[in-house]
């Protein structure tokens, strides 16, 4: 606790107190887009010289404290726009905002790679960040573009079952990553069962995944965070964009509502085949599928020194059926969906200090609902909801006193409600009335402090501290979280990498499947089930080639978890759905906690710019877990384990009005757990019992050995897409052509054992997706 009262206390000092120097000036600003004035985060910003240097943060606001002089050249880059160059009067601290021109409207633009990013000066390390526009020109199932999926290419990242755009980080399951969309959590990330994300890439403006070395500024999660950022909106004019593809449709509308100083955004997505396939269903068979969902975000600037933003997304999945009998009618509902909302002030304290302050609400629901109606009157109802409900305030400083220091503090504090099991059970004809539901409220809070801290010219490294803190009922939980990272240049573009950090997970989710289902259940830490924790150390090289514009990056991690839990053999969340209480029959007695293990080594080789984008990534792992009740006590592999996995994507633009692109992905069988043997047991039980099925006295049992003993067959599968644009005076078209599974390859998504009349059991095997083609028409006005 000293140690951390101390940190703080130094870095809040440095941050309110103003440094003064005679002999430097400080030049500030905010980096925008020419055309829609969006601010630009990761702007490079720099002296002629290259002599210092900084880049805009995530709202797109830059500090440069550089030598005083009556004429300072200033260079400004980002990749993908024109380079700029001015001229600053440098005698005195100013504030100056630049516009940087978008490099596809302006023809042939030259940039020079080796000055707009080098990962090996970096001194974050398991860090990637994802061009949008990349994003969506890599081909995709039915054409639906989907930031999930592409991260998924990337080499640690897992995916899950054939489809699923789920992922698994470094060993660690589908709760231990931080999904975050404008500093709102979103607990559930998939639409259709986990084959679509709620992501639409229409309204992104950036994508980051911080796979280790963790600064202190997150937290909450064990493996992974994926950091999703909205567009603002354009404060310059109108814009429409719209596109329709095989399973749905999607529209944005942005522009100005104070031209120059507010914005807004909305952007909708839904799918319609339920609409075309409705009719066309008996009447007695009814029944359908569709998810939306819908992004808004304003934002409005006050004067040079504040402005808001406010943002949200909502979204909903229904699989409904409605059969009817000539008994009876019944319906039931399957729905689960998001909502999130973030209310933000950014404020710039001074030319080195910018503070943003955020109130935040997150909301995730899943239920099933069942009524039935005999012809007698009989009426049945049964609804089942769970879900977790967040309200959250956080504040973050960021400071920069000169070029070789750039310090964050912060704060966070959320208040959750969970809701593990909410149950209605009503039935006319009998006294069944039955009406429970099951609440937690806990409370969680952290402050962080970490300094980006250029040490030498060589030695540059990141290190921070993280306090969190956690109550629930009574029971309160207080633990300090320290964090590493650091680069040393062996050579100029070479250089050494090496991070360390330890994590602590205050939620825990309930999965059967371990593929990240809705039916999986958000449950928190209790004084019977501990908080997760997990240590992670990695090392590795990264290295530039400017000339080829590559970037190059090796690494290897070794991860520890803890207190990790899973159900019991045989419990489901059914069984959590009648409970009274936390304590009474609760969810705490279907669970065993555990440790897990994960190690291996990532290559990552990537081109961001030219006419040849992509990037070529390959994983080498081996994740274990062991639980004292399950497996007889010894360890097993994760149903996601995979000792090898490459995926190769690329991206050619053979002029500007045509792109291909292409993906290969190849990844070791899922480890899963199949029956040894079976053998036939008599029914006929001593005084008469009989225990047989449809009439039968003996009936099949299945003999298990070891969990997670089988490996499914090798996963593979290539896609290609081609897109034509076609400009007109006042709109673009887009038209986009794919196949998903090209080579129209067989990938196991599911294994069962078939016994015919002879005795003979085979092992059989369910393929889910063969080549499908897709296309999409893509307008913008």
């Amino acid at each position: 606790m000293l140690l951390l009262k101390n940190l703080l206390t130094a870095s809040l000092i440095l941050i309110f107190i103003p440094v003064f120097s005679q002999n430097k000036v400080t030049i500030s600003g905010f980096v925008y887009e020419s055309e829609s004035k969006e601010t630009l985060p990761g702007a490079v910003v720099a002296t002629a010289d290259m002599a210092y240097g900084s880049a805009s943060n995530a709202f797109g606001f830059y500090t440069l404290t550089v030598p005083a002089s009556e004429k300072i050249i200033l260079v400004y880059q980002l990749v993908g726009y024109e380079k700029l160059v001015i001229e600053v009067n440098g005698m005195n601290s100013i504030q100056k905002d630049v516009y940087l021109s978008n490099a596809a409207s302006l023809g042939e633009v030259v940039i020079e790679a080796d000055k707009v990013e080098k990962i090996s000066e970096d001194s974050r390390m398991s860090t990637i960040e994802i061009p949008i526009e990349q994003i969506k020109k890599i081909p995709a199932l039915l054409g639906e573009k989907d930031v999930l999926k592409v991260i998924q290419l990337m080499p640690g990242v897992q995916k899950g079952s054939e489809g699923s755009s789920g992922f698994y980080v470094r060993g660690g399951g589908p709760d231990q990553n931080l999904i975050i969309l404008d500093d709102a959590t979103v607990y559930n990330a998939n639409h259709l069962f986990g084959f679509f994300s709620i992501f639409n890439g229409d309204a992104l403006k950036s994508v980051e995944l911080v796979k280790g070395g963790f600064p202190a500024r997150y937290g909450g999660r064990l493996s992974s965070v994926l950091e999703l950022r909205m567009k603002d909106g354009n404060k310059e004019k109108f814009k429409t964009e719209f596109g329709v593809g095989l399973v749905s449709s999607r529209v944005l509308i942005e522009g100005p509502v104070k031209k120059g100083k507010s914005s807004f955004l909305i952007s909708g997505r839904r799918t319609y085949i339920d609409l075309l396939i409705y009719p066309l269903l008996p009447a007695d068979s009814k029944g359908g599928y569709f998810f939306h969902d819908f992004n808004a975000k304003y934002n409005h600037v006050i004067n040079d020194k504040n402005r808001i933003y406010v943002s949200g997304y909502f979204g909903k999945d229904k699989f409904y059926v409605r059969p009817k009998t000539s008994v009876g009618s019944e319906k039931g509902n399957f729905l689960w969906g998001n909502a999130t909302a973030t209310v933000r002030w950014n404020n710039i304290i001074n030319e080195k200090t910018f503070g943003n302050l955020s109130a935040i609400f997150t909301n995730y629901k899943f239920g099933i609902n069942f009524q039935s109606e005999s012809s007698d009157g009989d009426k049945t109802e049964l609804d089942f909801q769970s879900g977790i409900r967040d309200y959250s305030l956080k504040y973050d400083v960021d400071y920069q006193p000169n070029p070789n220091h750039y310090i964050r503090v912060g704060a966070v504090s959320t208040y959750h409600i969970f809701t593990p099991s909410a149950t209605v059970l009503k039935n006319s004809s009998s006294d069944v009335n039955y009406d429970r539901k099951q609440t937690i409220y806990t409370g969680e809070g952290a402050l962080y402090a970490e300094d980006d801290w250029g040490i030498t010219d060589k030695l540059k490294v990141n290190f921070g501290l993280r306090y969190s803190i956690y109550n629930h009922k009574e029971k309160y939980f207080n633990r300090l979280e320290p964090r590493f990272s650091g680069r040393y240049m062996i050579k100029p573009s070479l250089s050494f990498k090496a991070s360390y950090a330890l994590m602590n997970q205050y939620i825990h989710l309930l999965s059967n499947t371990g593929i990240g289902l809705p039916t999986d259940l958000w449950v928190p830490a209790t004084n019977r089930v501990q908080p997760q924790q997990s240590q992670q150390f990695a090392a590795g090289f990264a290295k530039d080639l400017s000339k080829q514009k590559l970037l190059i990056s090796i690494e290897g991690y070794y991860k520890k978890m803890d207190k990790v839990i899973a159900y019991k053999e045989g419990a489901s969340f059914l069984d959590t759905g009648f409970a009274v209480d936390e304590d009474a029959n609760s969810w705490q007695d279907k669970v065993t906690d555990g440790q897990g293990w994960s190690y291996g080594g990532e290559l990552l080789v990537q081109r961001k710019f030219g006419k040849l984008t992509g990037w070529v990534g390959y994983t080498l792992s081996w994740t274990q877990l062991q639980f004292d009740e399950l497996n007889f006590g010894k360890k097993f592999y994760a149903r996601y384990d995979r000792r090898h996995d490459l995926s190769v994507v690329a991206i050619y633009e053979i002029n500007e009005k045509v792109t291909l692109s292409a993906t290969w992905v190849y990844g070791t069988g899922q480890a899963i757990t199949l029956p040894n043997s079976s053998y036939v047991v008599d029914g006929n039980m001593p005084g008469g019992a009989n225990f047989g099925f449809g009439g039968s006295n003996t009936f099949s049992v299945e003999n298990y050995g070891e969990k997670n003993s089988f490996r499914m067959a090798p996963y593979h599968r290539g896609d290609i897409a081609a897109s034509f644009l076609k400009k007109k005076k006042n709109f673009e078209r887009t038209i986009e052509i794919g196949l998903y599974n090209a080579y129209n390859r067989q990938n196991p998504f599911y294994y069962f054992t078939d016994t015919d009349v002879t005795g003979n059991t085979k092992l059989k095997q369910i393929s889910l997706f063969p080549i499908i083609p897709s296309i999409s028409w893509n307008y913008k006005f």
